[in-house]
């Protein structure tokens, strides 16, 4: 590195030019006047927008800092500014030349006392070069602003913009608004400066302390603007509002809250404890060291030896090693010595340090008053609309909201919650007090004023906040997120132990919604276990957060027994799942992954939440890290974050009973130094007996365990997995459960197409796929069998000829026997990749089985054999190796540019819809049989319902139509089908099968029921009769008079349709045999009618019960539906013969046929087991 001269060091660092041109505008601002105090120039105002101009440019554009290095060289704002702004009166500002000139001064200070940050993207050496002076230059502005000895500078400022907040918001010009957010900014600006850390300083930190700027907005009014823009924020403010949020978080940050709002007497006794606290501490510290530290004579004549393992030897001085052992080893330790290396880290820069809101601020006691007042009255007008606005202007994401203001609202919304609780206990205890007059008020126990960030709207906010943090590892802003929501945990718990009972009920509600969401869990999880280095603040916040979560969840899990949690999955993960279960993929079995995971989406369903099942996934080895990490700042930690750790491994060992997370060496060594030293806790801490009590009980269960388990000596020295957790508890290793492997979806080629069609599909499908390889290989395959075969068929071939030539004869029995087949041939895979694809790839195995594979074995056994069949001849091998070398090298083409894999389906997807295109056919009821309404035991899926033999398949009746010469077209088809379904509907509506019906199979028949019975049947068989006689003689084909029908049950001439012309072929009746099953069209032979008698006899219960049209004859058996069961027939329940000659004649006799008059036959009647059932549909 080359040597630096005298004169460089000498060498002015701003360009002379510069310099010269603003010290020239600087000198012509103006100067001391004959009275001694600040006089204008005579170009005072356009000096000053020149300043500005050279400002903007030089040091905005041009991205120096040697403008604002010679303003302050110069003195420009303690000399010319603040003495023009000194002289600005309410006369003053009704001059326009001078208002224009105090606004010019603003412009300007604005700049100047903007905090200085240094880009690490745009920085230049300048930037580097002026940061000290520019950075102290600043803090002497603030000091000479807030005490000026002549004038209320800021309120000065707040003057000049008060015409401008006068002017209603739509009157308002760019002007006035402009004005209005220079006032502001600069009001911001010296809440934000701080004294640098880096910098040495020549000023008193008391002058430009927080209590100092307090004092100063107290003063000079500056908390009545504040308070009057913040509850117009709306209304008369818009832009303004994260001007405000600025202000206040630059103003509030460190402060603790619960402070502000302590009595007197109460804040001293607190001071007084932390200044014990902190005295016994350095006593503790002095005194420990005291044992170590080197005296006068402790270092003569008390030397040691201390023997260590393979016979070294060490040698330690001084005389407190004269007593044990473990002295001498402690000894030994702390004089060791040992540069541990630093962690390189990034540097915080300004802007980070100026945003860090976890280091406490004091306040005196003036300025501890003055902001209580500011807090309360805040709180009172200006919480709500400000914080309304603002989380609507978050949420839009609106050109002013930027990155650190989303941070700055939630730090402030867990302040503002903190401060209204603390307020709220201080009143419930003046209240209390019975020295005190002040008595609650309903307005005083009401959560109104802070309802604007309790609302659902605010908790979505936070939420999405705290996991945009999460992801994108904002450490700050997830910090303040972590902060809001703790905070928000504490209002929602005194609010449910208020007075009113609708801050009960909204507490209830908030925390079912809090609770509801599983994704709030499994992201507080989340953050307790990511915790690496984030610094002490985070630390504590995710302890917190964590701690007051936990305890919250379980006592609202115990008062709400049946609480439900949403949960979200991704979609894809659960049609995998239930692809898995079924041993199917979706209807196109070859989806591929990549638009699966595109398509994929959330589902949301709802479970019962189990908190034990919660407290095992929120205790693990990473949140036990966490909190050992907390646990290690035992000396700094106060008697709240002691008593958070202590319950958190308190839950850990005795109520979880998962100890073994804790069983390491380090931890052992840390709870035992926290009680037994050196160094420990300080045994008159209130919460030292809790700590102790535990690491007592805590050491018994690790001994008591390390005799059960004498390997846990081994696993000591490290971190615990579940597998070793899982051992250590039960003295095994843990059983997995092997899942049975399941089969893909079957393919197949859609119909309408050849063979060799299909094939040709398969092969371009695993062309496409770039399987050439396992095409070679079914190639090889079909090469290797067919010359097998072709073997084995010459062989056969000879054997038969040499049979022949030789004059055997053939047996008998022999010939009858089958021709010997050719052994099937076993297909072995040529590697363990082909193995797993031949279960796995439902394509290839669509290739082999179109050329004639089979597989042997269960449908989902992946060790399942294939074999070439014996059916398989040389010559259909032979075809197949043709064709795969056909469209192996030349694929088939398609119309409309469909791909072969569009010609493939599933197989099960294929048999569901041919299954639902049964169950809905046009012809068929069409009728979902979901209803909810009981048909009874003779509903059409009642146990007496008749289903169809062999299938499953439900058994469709067409009715015979007659032709009609035109083709309906499509809207016809479905506008009757639907009626068809409508009528079906209601039929089924109406129809009360049970309370009509009932089984006669369980009753007990005798002898005179029976004889009763068939009495009854004879009579209204006569009454037939004649009623057919009188029909007959009439010429007339109907019946004179219908059945009476029974009471209630509603007729059925109004629905009757139009009767088919050709009657139905005669199916077998429920009386009738096979003997006697005889195909009638209109009229019935004597012959028949007297066999009908010999098997009247037969039981009805044998023959069929499907829904038939019956002839004639048989109607006079089927009017058994007024009876009272369903029985056998006599024949004495038949017509005579010569009642039967009145109507019907020998069908035999053909040539008699024409001269018998023509009968229209009557309505055949539906006959199922002997009843009759009318149809609405016919």
């Amino acid at each position: 590195m080359a040597q630096t001269t005298l004169d460089e060091w000498a060498k002015d660092p701003i360009d002379p030019e510069i310099r010269a041109h603003v010290y020239s505008l600087i000198t012509a601002l103006g100067g001391s006047g004959d009275d001694g105090t600040y006089a204008l120039g005579d170009d005072a105002f356009l000096c000053l927008k020149d300043l500005r101009k050279w400002l903007k440019f030089a040091d905005g554009q041009l991205n120096r800092r040697d403008v604002a290095r010679c303003m302050a060289e110069a003195n420009l704002v303690k000399g010319d500014l603040l003495e023009i702004l000194s002289k600005v009166s309410e006369r003053v500002i009704q001059d326009k030349l001078k208002q224009k000139i105090a606004v010019a001064c603003l412009e300007l200070l604005v700049p100047l006392t903007w905090p200085f940050e240094i880009d690490p993207v745009e920085a230049t050496i300048n930037h580097h070069r002026h940061n000290a002076y520019i950075q102290l230059a600043q803090i002497g502005y603030k000091r000479a602003i807030l005490h000026h000895d002549r004038a209320r500078i800021l309120q000065t400022t707040v003057r000049i913009a008060l015409p401008s907040m006068a002017v209603p918001l739509r009157e308002r010009t760019q002007r006035d608004e402009g004005i209005i957010r220079i006032a502001l900014y600069f009001i911001r600006n010296i809440v934000m400066l701080s004294p640098p850390n880096t910098v040495p300083m020549d000023i008193d930190e008391a002058e430009i302390s927080r209590s100092a700027t307090i004092d100063t907005f107290q003063e000079q009014d500056i908390f009545q603007v504040i308070l009057s823009v913040a509850s117009s924020i709306g209304e008369d403010f818009i832009n303004q509002d994260v001007i405000i949020l600025e202000v206040l978080f630059y103003l509030l940050k460190g402060i603790d809250a619960e402070k502000l709002f302590m009595e007197d007497q109460k804040l001293k006794s607190k001071n007084t404890d932390e200044l014990k606290g902190l005295i016994q501490k350095e006593k503790a510290m002095l005194a420990s060291y005291a044992r170590y530290a080197p005296s006068r004579h402790n270092r003569f004549g008390s030397m040691i030896w201390v023997k260590r393992e393979d016979e070294k030897v060490s040698t330690i001085s001084g005389q407190d090693v004269l007593g044990k052992a473990q002295k001498s080893m402690q000894k030994m330790d702390t004089t060791k010595k040992w540069n541990k290396p630093k962690r390189v880290g990034r540097k915080k820069d300004d802007e980070q340090e100026r945003e860090e809101f976890d280091l406490p601020v004091g306040l005196t006691s003036s300025a501890r008053n003055h902001i209580k007042t500011f807090v309360e009255e805040f709180l009172d007008s200006s919480f709500n609309p400000l914080f309304l606005h603002l989380r609507k202007a978050i949420e839009r994401e609106t050109e002013r909201v930027e990155v650190r203001h989303s941070r700055q609202y939630f730090y402030l919304v867990s302040w503002f919650l903190r401060a209204e609780c603390a307020r709220r206990r201080a009143l419930k205890e003046r209240a209390v007090d019975p020295k005190s007059n002040e008595v609650l008020t309903a307005e005083d126990e009401s959560y109104g004023l802070v309802a604007e960030v309790m609302n659902q709207e605010t908790f979505i906010l936070l939420n999405r906040f705290m996991q945009k943090s999460q992801d994108e590892k904002a450490w700050r802003d997830l910090n303040a997120g972590m902060k809001c929501f703790t905070q928000i945990l504490h209002t929602v718990q005194e609010m449910s132990e208020s007075a009113l009972d609708d801050d009960q009920e909204i507490a209830e509600n908030i925390q079912n919604r809090i609770f509801y969401e599983e994704s709030t869990h499994d992201r507080i999880v989340l953050i307790l276990r990511s915790y690496k280095d984030q610094g002490f603040g985070y630390l504590d916040a995710v302890t917190e957060l964590s701690h007051v979560f936990l305890r919250m969840l379980e006592r609202y899990a115990k008062q709400n027994v049946d609480l439900q949690v949403r949960s979200k999955r991704r979609a894809r993960k659960i049609r995998k799942k239930q692809a898995q279960a079924q041993g199917e993929e979706g209807e196109e079995g070859h989806v591929s992954e990549t638009e699966d995971i595109a398509a994929a989406q959330k589902v949301v369903s709802e479970r019962k939440f189990d908190f034990t099942r919660f407290a095992a996934k929120f205790l693990n080895q990473s949140s036990v890290n966490t909190f050992v990490s907390f646990i290690k700042y035992y000396k700094e930690l106060n008697t709240e974050q002691l008593k958070r750790a202590h319950r958190f491994f308190y839950r850990v060992t005795f109520k979880m009973e998962i100890g073994v997370l804790l069983y390491r060496v380090d931890i052992l060594q840390l709870f035992n130094k926290m009680i037994k030293g050196p160094e420990g806790l300080d045994p008159e801490l209130p919460s030292f007996k809790e700590w102790e009590e535990f690491t007592r009980h805590f050491f018994r269960t690790v001994v008591k365990r390390v005799q059960e388990r004498p390997e846990l000596i081994v696993e000591m020295l490290f971190s615990k997995i579940p597998a070793s957790i899982f051992y250590l508890e039960h003295g095994h290793d843990k059983e997995l459960p092997i899942r049975t492997p399941r089969a893909p979806a079957e393919l197949e080629v859609k119909p309408g197409m050849k063979k060799s069609e299909q094939v040709g599909v398969a092969v371009g499908v695993l062309v496409n796929q770039q399987k050439s390889d396992a095409l070679r290989w079914v190639r090889d395959l079909l090469s290797s069998a067919a010359e097998e075969r072709k073997a084995w068929e010459d062989m056969e071939e000879a054997r038969k000829a040499v049979a022949v030539v030789d004059g055997e004869t053939v047996a008998e029995d022999n010939s009858e026997s089958e021709a010997p087949k050719p052994p099937s041939i076993l297909i072995k895979p040529d590697n363990e990749e082909r193995r797993v694809a031949m279960f796995k790839d439902n394509k290839l195995r669509l290739l082999m089985t179109l050329v004639g594979f089979t597989r042997l074995g269960e449908e989902n056994d992946p060790d399942a054999t294939w074999v070439v069949p014996s059916s398989l001849s040389s010559t259909a091998l032979q075809e197949a190796i043709d064709l795969i070398r056909k469209f192996e090298f030349d694929p088939p083409t398609y119309d409309d540019g469909k791909g072969p894999e569009d010609l493939l389906r599933s197989k099960a997807v294929a048999a569901r819809r041919s299954t639902r295109r049964v169950d809905f056919d046009d012809d068929s009821d069409g009728i979902g049989h979901d209803s909810e309404e009981d048909l009874g035991e003779y509903g059409p899926d009642a146990p007496t319902a008749r289903r169809a033999d062999g299938t499953g398949r439900k058994v469709l009746k067409r009715r015979r139509r007659a032709r009609t010469p035109t083709e309906l077209d499509d809207e016809e088809k479905d506008r009757r089908a639907e009626a068809r379904r409508k009528k079906e509907i209601e039929k089924l509506m109406k129809e009360k099968s049970t309370a009509l019906v009932h089984d006669s199979d369980d009753e007990d028949w005798d002898e005179e029921r029976n004889a009763e019975f068939f009495a009854r049947e004879e009579t209204m068989r006569n009454a037939t009769i004649s009623r057919i006689k009188q029909s007959l003689s009439l010429g007339s084909a109907e019946l004179a008079s219908s059945k009476k029908r029974k009471a209630g049950e509603p007729t059925r001439a109004s629905k009757e349709p139009k009767r088919r012309k050709t009657p139905p072929k005669r199916r077998a009746g429920p009386f009738d045999t096979d003997d006697s099953q005889v195909e009638e069209d209109d009229v019935l032979s004597e012959s028949s009618r007297a066999h009908s008698e010999e098997v009247g006899d037969i039981p009805a219960s044998e023959e069929e019960d499907a829904a038939t049209d019956t002839p004639l004859s048989s109607q006079h058996a089927g009017v058994a539906h007024a009876s009272d069961g369903d029985v056998p027939l006599s024949s004495s329940a038949l017509p005579s013969k010569h009642d039967r000659d009145v109507a019907m004649v020998d069908a035999d006799n053909d040539e008699d046929e024409e001269d018998v008059p023509v009968v229209r036959r009557l309505a055949a009647r539906n006959v199922r087991a002997g009843f009759v059932i009318d149809s609405d549909s016919e």
